[in-house]
């Protein structure tokens, strides 16, 4: 087995709890959501207990009031998580360590670090990803043409790429990994919506997903 960095040799003795959702146009109070997150995953890891501890594992949202990253802040005061930062490299998005929220965030770790992993993990999971990820973006853009609306913006690939990657090696390097998003409801235009990119490939699996309502 390939010998980790130390970056991804720390990861690896956490359990990553990942939270997807809307940004700051979400319109709703964080706080109940946060609470409602934090009562979902408890019920969750006591049914199911973790041998490591829990890092909630952000993807370099910005500061915002509402939305994913006031979200992922309150989660992790509730729970006492430590967070762990995946970051687009400056060669792809040059502002997106610099405006993210570096609130307790004690890990920080390059997109290009985990797309390293990711060739270990099948040689051609970049492939396959990239190839799943354009394909939904033009059936999304398809879709928005009927309704009138403009295409999903370039940065969406980016965006959708740092997303499945993350997931994708965390569970890897891990051997799991919960799942979250922050509504019930997902937005079939929203970065998001592309997680079943990932699930297809099986590079992650519906049971590392805890639903936002019981099922």
């Amino acid at each position: 087995m390939n010998k980790l960095t130390e970056p991804l040799e720390i990861l690896r003795a956490h359990h990553p709890l990942v939270i997807e959702g809307m940004s700051g146009y979400d319109h709703r109070d964080p706080e109940p959501i946060a609470s409602h997150i934090v009562e979902r995953l408890s019920n969750h890891w006591q049914a199911n207990p973790l041998g490591k501890p829990v890092a909630l594992v952000t993807q370099g949202d910005p500061i915002e009031k509402r939305g994913i990253s006031a979200i992922t802040r309150l989660v992790s005061d509730q729970l006492c998580l430590p967070r762990f930062m995946i970051h687009l490299d400056p060669h792809i998005a040059d502002y997106h360590l610099a405006e993210a929220d570096q609130y307790r965030v004690k890990l920080k770790v390059p997109y290009s670090t985990l797309l390293a992993h990711l060739a270990l993990i099948h040689r051609n999971s970049e492939h396959l990803l990239s190839e799943g990820i354009e394909k939904l973006i033009k059936a999304k853009n398809r879709i928005r043409a009927r309704l009138e609306k403009p295409p999903l913006q370039p940065y969406y690939k980016d965006f959708a790429m740092l997303q499945e990657v993350t997931k994708a090696v965390c569970r890897n390097i891990c051997g799991g990994i919960t799942i979250i998003q922050t509504s019930a409801e997902i937005n079939q235009f929203s970065v998001s919506s592309f997680f079943e990119v990932g699930l297809d490939l099986g590079l992650i699996r519906a049971d590392d997903i805890v639903t936002f309502e019981p099922t």
